[in-house]
């Protein structure tokens, strides 16, 4: 029996209509979005947990103890004792005290004009060029990618008397050679040097960013005007990248206050103790001498001076923000 079109299209069945699900009241709305947040917020914090603790361990804690061990007098074998300001008399009693701050400060007073110029400079210039720019910015940070201890032992081979690089270059040109690192008036000038070197990359590349964000326009009124290379310098380039400079400034001092790998491998804190700095003092205070108590309050008092210069630091970024 054939049916009929009329007929099969009746013995369609049509899907039921689906009806919404009423609404829920605001009290359970809110208490559902309330578990919702809960479990977001638990998500991420989770995911925080694994990273804080290692911070905690590896960072905090040992600050923390430092500043402890700086008023004990540490013994392996029996324990330590509480000795109060023992550790600062005895620290303030040894004549290598004040002169390793005074090479730090040195240190970070040569590093500042030799080391906050050099790059700031090479970035004006890097900024000039047209051509190949990849090609020396790669150039300029390729020093950052070598390990210190490897810059050092090569920059220690460079500054030998005998057949060191320097020398021989000044023997070919009939000129005097140097002692670089055998004689107390020039070594902590040698390790600036090669600290300059080591470490420009990234400050360069910082200050070449920012001197691609000065408008155009500045510097094709000044040109109008009649300014010069170093006019331009002084009123459009310098101005217009104050903030970063000033912030990199204080990174810096931060930074060559704890110089230790130039010294403890070039030099070993000579010739006449003209290479001690705060954190080699430190050094042998805890692994020459054994006495972690006065590398401790050492280590505190440095921790006083570099959290001013950080205090400053988050002031000026936060002024800049601002």
């Amino acid at each position: 029996m054939s049916v009929s079109p009329k007929m099969s299209v009746s013995l369609k069945t049509t899907p039921p209509r689906r009806t919404a699900a009423p609404p829920l009241p605001p009290a359970p709305r809110r208490r559902a979005a309330r578990r919702r947040a809960l479990r977001e917020h638990l998500t991420a914090y989770g995911f925080l947990c694994a990273a804080v603790v290692i911070f905690a361990l590896f960072s905090w804690w040992p600050i923390v103890r430092t500043v402890i061990l700086g008023f004990q007098q540490v013994n392996f074998a029996t324990g330590n004792t509480w000795v109060g300001l023992d550790n600062f008399e005895r620290l303030f009693a040894d004549p290598l005290f004040l002169t390793a701050w005074r090479n730090t400060g040195l240190f970070t007073l040569y590093a500042l004009l030799l080391g906050f110029a050099v790059p700031f400079l090479t970035a004006v210039l890097l900024n000039e060029f047209r051509h190949a720019r990849a090609y020396f910015r790669i150039l300029v940070y390729l020093p950052v990618m070598l390990p210190p201890v490897v810059v050092a032992l090569m920059w220690k081979w460079f500054y030998d008397p005998g057949p060191g690089l320097f020398n021989e270059v000044l023997r070919t040109l009939h000129l005097p050679t140097s002692a670089w690192l055998d004689s107390s008036a020039t070594s902590l000038v040698s390790l600036v040097i090669v600290s300059t070197w080591a470490n420009m990359g990234t400050t360069t590349l910082i200050y070449l960013a920012a001197l691609q964000t000065i408008p155009g326009e500045l510097y094709e009124a000044a040109e109008l005007d009649g300014a010069g290379v170093w006019q331009r310098l002084r009123h459009v380039t310098v101005p217009q990248t104050r903030f970063v400079l000033l912030v990199l400034l204080l990174l810096q001092i931060v930074a060559t206050m704890q110089v230790f790998t130039e010294p403890y491998v070039m030099t070993g804190g000579g010739p006449e103790d003209s290479t001690v700095t705060v954190m080699f003092l430190v050094y042998r205070y805890a692994f020459v001498y054994n006495d972690f108590g006065t590398a401790g309050a050492l280590s505190l008092l440095l921790l006083i001076v570099l959290g001013a210069f950080s205090a400053l630091y988050l002031r000026v970024t936060r002024a800049g923000k601002e």
